[in-house]
């Protein structure tokens, strides 16, 4: 089946759109909040007028893998902790500022437990696994996997329906007023319902295997929180389908505003009892950096609490770019994944790129041998999440060289991925852009597991997130200004 190109529209039709895009936003609460912002006044999302090429066999290849994914990065924490642990020990040698930070946390949680074990097994991810459409041979190529505080779930919801309705409501079309896509070709997210979903099993799990109202989730939050409808999309799903209430804290105020007894985490103004902490904080450094006393003890007194953790400081860690570089061994996903079929693992090694470490191993060496001597073909990436902390291309050598060698072992060396370029037209506040665009697909995934028993109590995919940025920017983070929300054309 041929693409479609974009809709042209007149001057006027494209103002007209313009109008119905930003009244629908508002309405449906497809938002966020502009820096320095007041609390009654938020604006648009940044979004595209039109959802964006993406070809079906990618599209199904990244549901495809997703339990896989799922299932590969908690067989670590449940199946191979001992190896884990041994990789990140070395790991916080070259970050220990932050990934040594965290798994001080984790050893200081089991130290601190009774018979240095964690008093609550139970564990529960909300994953995000993000790919690129490699443009000279049309593959699904991943990114990177993300294993804590995965955003726009609820944004991707809403922008799909958005299109949706510009599309059937005619806006799309020049002459008629007709239908520009068919309504399979911009398939809506279930983002928002399937990750509250993820919650409302570890809040079963947590309840041992029964539907209880009374148990509650605490969301930890960053202060001043700009995308925090996003948030608050699928705190509405899990109160409304499930009947489960959300408490929003910050790091800084959960020694204030929560309390322990008998191990159980409560809120203290109401002594609700917390079945579940969700992370949509703490996967950065500047997170714990307004007061590191009280932000890193914050972090440990969770962990040491009964309530399941979303995700649990280990699980965190198994994300670690270093971890994903190893991940991409065919003997490791055989060694991890056991029972994979040879379909599954074909399916699973096609998403890959080449990753390199910077250490001292043959493969290491050969990595600050090719950051030199062709760094057009790679990016540089730290134990960082957010945006804006990859090196790009001919800025690597100059990079590597004002800092320390030893530092090095802290970056993975990630061969680039050529996506194809789109004319899309972006909207962020008034303003119509237009310019090409490149676009990362992200697949949600749900699951949830007992670390002792090693058995996986729900494996899900869960939705899918599309965010385009300029072609001509580096960085994609919608939140950190570089991007924005795109929904998927199928073809």
């Amino acid at each position: 089946m041929s693409r479609k190109e974009f809709p042209v529209l007149s001057v006027q039709q494209t103002s007209e759109l313009r109008e119905a895009l930003l009244q629908w936003g508002l309405a449906n609460g497809l938002v966020m909040y502009p820096p320095n912002f007041d609390d009654f006044s938020a604006n648009n999302a940044p979004i595209t007028l039109f959802p964006t090429p993406l070809p079906k066999s990618s599209f199904k290849t990244a549901q495809d893998v997703q339990q896989l994914f799922n299932e590969l990065y908690i067989n670590l924490v449940i199946h191979q902790k001992e190896w884990l642990v041994d990789t990140l020990e070395s790991l916080s040698n070259f970050d220990a500022d932050f990934t040594g930070k965290l798994f001080e946390v984790y050893k200081k949680a089991v130290a601190e437990s009774p018979n240095n074990k964690l008093v609550q097994p139970i564990s529960v991810g909300l994953f995000r696994s993000d790919y690129m459409v490699h443009e000279s041979t049309n593959e699904i190529k991943q990114i990177e996997f993300n294993t804590v505080s995965v955003s726009f779930g609820g944004l991707s919801t809403k922008v799909g329906e958005l299109h949706n309705y510009l599309n059937q409501a005619g806006y799309y079309d020049k002459s008629y007023s007709y239908k520009y896509y068919d309504d399979e070709e911009i398939p809506v997210s279930n983002s928002i319902n399937e990750l509250a979903d993820g919650l409302a099993d570890a809040n079963f799990y947590y309840n041992d295997e029964t539907k209880n109202t009374k148990t509650v989730v605490l969301a930890v939050v960053q202060p001043g929180e700009r995308n925090c409808f996003d948030q608050r999309h699928i705190e509405y799903s899990l109160l409304k389908n499930h009947g489960i209430k959300t408490y929003r804290v910050t790091l800084e105020d959960v020694e204030s505003r929560t309390t322990v007894n008998n191990n159980k985490l409560y809120i203290r103004s109401t002594m609700d009892e917390v079945s579940v902490v969700y992370y949509r904080s703490g996967y950065s450094p500047s997170d714990y950096e307004v007061n590191p006393e009280k932000t890193w003890a914050a972090r440990l007194f969770l962990e040491k609490s009964q309530a399941v953790k979303c995700p649990s400081v280990l699980t965190q860690l198994a994300g670690a770019k270093k971890i994903q570089q190893i991940l991409t061994k065919e003997d490791k996903i055989k060694k991890f994944l056991p029972d994979i079929s040879d379909s599954d693992l074909k399916n699973i090694l096609s998403t890959f790129v080449a990753i390199y470490p910077l250490d001292n191993s043959e493969e290491g060496k050969l990595a600050k041998k090719l950051a030199f001597e062709q760094p057009e073909k790679f990016v540089l990436k730290p134990q960082r999440e957010g945006g804006g902390n990859n090196i790009y291309k001919e800025n690597i050598p100059g990079f590597l060289n004002s800092i320390s060698e030893e530092e090095w072992g802290a970056y993975i060396l990630m061969e680039i991925i050529n996506p194809p370029k789109h004319s899309n037209k972006i909207i962020r506040n008034h303003e119509i852009y237009n310019e090409d665009i490149i676009s990362e697909l992200g697949v949600f995934g749900t699951i949830v597991y007992n670390e002792d028993s090693g058995k996986v109590l729900t494996n899900k995919t869960s939705g899918w997130l599309l965010r385009s940025k300029f072609s001509s920017s580096n960085e994609g983070g919608v939140a950190a200004g570089f991007g924005c929300v795109d929904n998927v054309y199928l073809y």
